[in-house]
C-alpha cells in the first residue's frame, strides 16, 4: 500500500469511525495486511513476531490451514441458519465440550452458545440470579470480564464505568493473590494465605456486610473468577488458593464462576485452565481460541441443575447468531484437534521453554523486569523502574511503540516488528501468549527481539 493511500485511509477512520474501541492505543494506528503462523504483515511487507496472538484467541496460529479447509467447507453447505433450528455442529460441539468439563470435573452439564464473550458473561449472569435470586457478585480486584453493562460490573476497572451511569449492581472485589505485590504486603514463603483468610473474615459476623448468620444466606449470588488473571496481567495465584476459595463458597451457599474467555482451550495447559488448582467450577463461561479467531463463538457451561429446561427453559436469553453455524463447525474442528495432538503436553513443554528463555532475559535486566512468571504459554513480564519492583507504565509503552515502528532487526538482516499486548494493574506488564505452533527459532527470535528493543530504550 503506498503512503498517499495509507495516509487517505487514515484520514477517513478518523473521521468516519468511532474511536470507541482500542484502535488508538497507538497514534498512528498501524495497517496490516496479512497473517499467517506466529505472524502479521503491514503493507510493506514486514513481518510483526506476535507475541499476543490475538488477546490469546489465534492460539493455533493465523491463517490455519486446517481450520480454514473447515471453515470453507462449511460455507459451501450450510453457511447460514437461524438458531431456532438444530444443526449437527452444534450439538457435536456442545456434546464434546460438556464431555470435557465432565472428564476434568467430574460435573454432568450442559452448553449454551453465544457469540462473544462479554455475551456469555452476560448469560451467566441471568443464570445466576435465576438460580440464586441473587444480583450482587463478588469479583477480584484486577479481574476483567467484559464491556457491556453487566460485564462492566463484575470488571474491577471503574474506568469502563465511570462514564455510564450509577451501577447499583457493581460487585465487592476482593484482593487476588498476586504475590509479586501483595496488596496486605505479605511475602509468599509464609503468608499462610492471608488473603484467603481476610475473605473468610467476611463471613464471621454479619456486620462485615455480606452474611446473615440467623437465615445462613449470603447477600451475594456468585464469585467470578479467572483462573488466571487475564487483562490484569497474567497472573498465577499461588496452589491451594482456589481450592480454600471454592471450600468457602461452597458453605455458603455461593456459586463459582470460572471464566475462561481468555485462559480456555489450553493457554495454561490444561483445557480448562481451573484444572490446574483443584477446585471444581458451577458455572464456565468461554471463547476467544474456541473457534481460533474465525467467525466468533462463546458460550457457557453449567451444571445440570442450574440449566436444565425446568428451570432455565427456550427463550431464557437469546442472541440472533449465538450458536451459528460457522462458528460451531470450526470449533467442532478446534476440539477434535485436541483429541488428536495432546496440546496439553505441547503447551507445558512450549511455556517451560520460553519462560527460561524469558528468565535469562531478566537476569540482564534485573532491575527493569521485576517479575517473569506464568503456567503454560500464559507468561508475564513485568516492567519496573530501576528497583526491581516500582511500576514503570512510560517505559512499557516505549517498548510496545517501539516494537510496532518495524525497524527492528531479524534473521539475514531483514526489518522486522515485534507485537506486544500491555496489562497489569498498573499497564506495565507484557502478557505474553503466544502461538501453540511457536517453534524454538521463533522463542529464540523473540527474545532477542525483545533485548534489540531493550537496549534501544534503556
Amino acid at each position: 500500500m503506498a503512503r498517499s493511500n495509507r495516509n487517505a485511509l487514515l484520514a477517513k477512520e478518523k473521521k468516519y469511525c468511532s474511536w470507541g474501541d482500542t484502535v488508538h492505543y497507538l497514534e498512528p494506528p498501524k495497517f496490516f495486511e496479512r497473517c499467517s503462523g506466529s505472524y502479521l504483515y503491514d503493507d510493506q511487507g514486514v513481518g510483526y513476531l506476535d507475541l499476543q496472538m490475538w488477546y490469546s484467541a489465534a492460539s493455533f496460529g493465523y491463517a490455519n490451514e486446517r481450520l480454514a479447509r473447515v471453515l470453507k467447507a462449511q460455507i459451501d453447505r450450510l453457511p447460514q441458519l437461524a438458531c431456532q433450528y438444530l444443526h449437527r455442529e452444534k450439538v457435536e460441539l456442545a456434546e464434546i465440550l460438556a464431555k470435557s468439563v465432565e472428564r476434568l470435573f467430574g460435573q454432568q452439564g450442559r452448553i449454551h452458545f453465544n457469540v462473544g464473550g462479554a455475551q456469555a458473561v452476560e448469560d451467566s449472569l441471568k443464570l445466576v440470579r435465576s438460580h440464586t435470586k441473587k444480583n450482587l457478585m463478588f469479583a477480584f480486584w484486577g479481574g476483567y470480564h467484559g464491556r457491556t453493562l453487566g460485564a462492566s460490573a463484575i470488571t474491577s476497572s471503574y474506568r469502563y464505568r465511570r462514564r455510564f451511569g450509577h451501577f447499583s449492581d457493581k460487585a465487592h472485589f476482593v484482593p487476588f493473590p498476586y504475590c509479586f505485590r501483595c496488596p496486605y504486603g505479605k511475602k509468599k514463603a509464609d503468608c499462610g494465605m492471608y488473603c484467603l483468610a481476610q475473605f473468610e473474615k467476611l463471613f464471621e459476623t454479619e456486620y462485615n456486610g455480606v452474611w446473615d448468620a440467623k437465615a445462613g444466606e449470603a447477600e451475594y449470588g456468585a464469585f467470578y473468577v479467572e483462573a488466571i488473571q487475564g487483562t490484569g496481567g497474567y497472573v498465577v495465584p499461588p496452589q491451594g488458593y482456589f481450592a480454600g476459595l471454592s471450600r468457602i463458597l461452597k458453605k455458603h451457599k455461593i456459586l463459582l464462576v470460572d471464566d475462561e474467555i481468555q485462559m480456555g482451550f489450553y493457554r495454561a495447559g490444561k483445557l480448562w485452565a481451573m484444572a490446574n488448582f483443584e477446585a471444581v467450577p458451577d458455572i464456565i463461561v468461554f471463547g476467544k481460541a474456541l473457534t481460533n479467531g474465525l467467525n466468533p463463538i462463546s458460550g457457557i457451561w453449567a451444571k445440570e441443575e442450574l440449566i436444565n429446561p425446568k428451570v432455565f427453559p427456550p427463550g431464557s436469553t437469546h442472541s440472533t447468531f449465538s450458536s451459528n453455524t460457522l462458528g460451531t463447525a470450526v470449533g467442532l474442528e478446534v476440539m477434535k484437534m485436541g483429541q488428536k495432538k495432546d496440546y496439553e503436553k505441547v503447551v507445558v513443554a512450549k511455556g517451560r521453554a520460553m519462560l527460561e528463555r524469558l528468565r535469562a532475559l531478566q537476569r540482564s535486566y534485573p532491575n527493569v523486569i521485576g517479575d517473569v512468571d506464568g503456567m503454560g504459554l500464559a507468561l508475564r513480564l513485568e516492567i519496573c523502574a530501576g528497583d526491581g519492583y516500582t511500576p514503570d507504565r512510560a517505559l512499557a509503552d516505549k517498548i510496545f511503540e517501539e516494537g510496532m515502528k518495524g525497524n527492528l532487526k531479524g534473521p539475514r538482516g531483514k526489518r522486522m516488528g515485534l507485537v506486544l499486548d500491555i496489562g497489569g494493574y498498573y499497564k506495565n506488564v507484557f502478557t505474553i501468549a503466544p502461538s501453540f505452533e511457536i517453534t524454538e527459532k521463533e522463542m529464540d527470535l523473540s527474545v532477542d527481539l525483545l533485548d534489540q528493543i531493550l537496549r534501544r530504550v534503556i
